[in-house]
């Protein structure tokens, strides 16, 4: 009972559970959304008194509605919630509140605030056990029943203060920033239904933001005194919102729902971005590629666009074509880590002369500004496999299965690369360096390896730089 009021507790926002959780979901990566989300974000986080380069923003593919900050400073939104919304104020809005959480030390709070609320639930449990023993069956399990209510009770009383704090906090923000609190009043309003239906039907926000009508009532007091409440949204932010809005669709939802959100007679960019992904998705490359050119014939500089070129020409069997299209997106965005990692691997898979000479300098600079992006270690693994050089091969890729906590894997293609490398170098130094964190006999691991143990000898896929 204890344990799974904890996982209750776990979902009100800021807790390690919450990370926990949330790292066996898969993660969205994507510059344009990042870029988007990053600009929202970052003058909230320095209003709030915090410093943007410490906190992070990760979009995890989940189509519930929900969004938390957890494992510190780093703020988690669902695709859910973002196609969902219905205005770039509503996802701000949010964003802004959830700033609060880190700004106003919640993360810190919220845990003791567990641990004092689970103490009733521990002492109900224990009396009911008692009361079983001497012969009152159906009082201890009462008593043992009630216990979840009772932590759950304790635990909100102390939450529901910290949920005002930080909507009044997000009015401030947004107000000292000259935009419209408006939002987050109307994201409230939104989903004010959730609030009549049972706890395990209510989307994954509410049910740790619970939407109590004395609360969307203050945080409409707090907006309507606001000086910027009638700033409308700037006409880049609504453009940003319709074409990530799009994207996300176009990815991750049916064709057919695509096909009833933006339907043909829809010739608006988002439309023809949403239409074109989905054409993509579905292994449709001529459609998809008819919808990017009409993009760039209205909007040539769009990094994005491009890249999205590159990616269907890749995707379609066409890696060599791809190059210049995912090229162009870089003269368009230098430096931009996701854009370098694509652009290498079309480099890999074509692999004309100077090819992979030129990979590998992207992806060295990709993994300068990202160092723990697996990806682009794995690509790295390619790009020094195709230069013969064996031991860097595997040592990226023992990088490159650290970087996703395969403990085992990095072990042994760590082993592998030391044995092959000089000496005293870095690489050697790295090498020895994963071995030792990734030591079975490390006490810290050896859950880990235990898992793996149950599950027997882990077969590893021969690829490139996996010898």
């Amino acid at each position: 009972m204890a344990r799974t009021f904890l996982r209750y507790i776990a979902m009100a926002a800021v807790s390690l559970t919450v990370a926990v959780s949330a790292s066996a979901q898969s993660l969205i990566r994507d510059a344009e959304i990042e870029e988007t989300l990053r600009e929202w974000t970052d003058p909230i986080l320095d209003v709030a008194g915090l410093n943007p380069k410490d906190v992070g923003l990760y979009v995890i593919n989940d189509p519930s509605l929900n969004a938390f900050v957890a494992n510190g400073q780093n703020i988690h939104i669902h695709t859910g919630l973002i196609i969902a919304a219905d205005s770039p104020g509503q996802i701000k809005g949010v964003l802004a509140h959830e700033t609060c959480h880190i700004a106003c030390g919640h993360t810190v709070t919220r845990a003791r605030a567990a641990g004092v609320a689970s103490r009733p639930a521990l002492i109900s449990i224990g009396l009911g056990i008692l009361a079983i023993a001497a012969g009152e069956g159906g009082a201890g399990a009462a008593l043992i029943g009630s216990s979840q209510q009772f932590a759950a009770l304790n635990f909100f009383v102390h939450t529901r203060s910290e949920e005002a704090m930080a909507d009044t906090a997000a009015v401030s923000y947004l107000t000292e920033l000259g935009q419209s609190p408006e939002g987050i009043v109307e994201f409230f309003e939104k989903f004010r239904a959730q609030e009549v239906l049972s706890q395990a039907r209510r989307y994954p926000y509410f049910r740790s933001h619970p939407l109590a009508s004395d609360r969307i009532r203050n945080v409409r007091m707090l907006a309507n005194e606001s000086p910027t409440r009638d700033v409308p949204p700037t006409d880049r932010a609504q453009h940003q919102y319709e074409m990530m809005r799009a994207k996300l669709i176009g990815f991750l939802d049916t064709a057919g729902k695509v096909r009833r959100e933006y339907p043909d007679s829809d010739q608006s960019e988002p439309a023809r971005y949403a239409r074109s992904i989905a054409a993509m998705q579905a292994s449709d490359m001529q459609v998809a590629l008819d919808g990017i050119n009409s993009l760039l014939v209205d909007e040539p500089d769009n990094p994005y666009f491009w890249e999205l070129k590159g990616q269907i020409l890749f995707e379609g069997g066409r890696a060599a074509e791809s190059v210049e299209p995912h090229r162009k997106s870089l003269e368009l965005k230098p430096g931009q880590p996701l854009l370098l990692i694509n652009y290498a691997r079309s480099l890999n898979s074509r692999d004309e002369p100077g090819d992979v000479e030129t990979a590998e300098s992207a992806l060295r600079d990709a993994l300068i500004a990202e160092p723990n992006n697996a990806f682009a270690w794995q690509q790295l693994a390619i790009t020094l496999e195709k230069q013969g050089r064996r031991a860097e091969a595997q040592l990226a890729t023992a990088e490159s299965a650290y970087a996703v906590g395969d403990l085992q894997r990095a072990n042994i293609f760590a082993h592998r690369a030391r044995e092959q490398l000089e000496r005293n170098t870095v690489d050697y130094r790295r090498a020895d360096d994963i071995l030792l964190i990734t030591d079975p006999n490390n006490p810290d691991n050896r859950d880990f390896y235990r898992r793996v143990s149950r599950r027997g000898v882990s077969q590893f896929s021969i690829t490139a730089g996996e010898h």
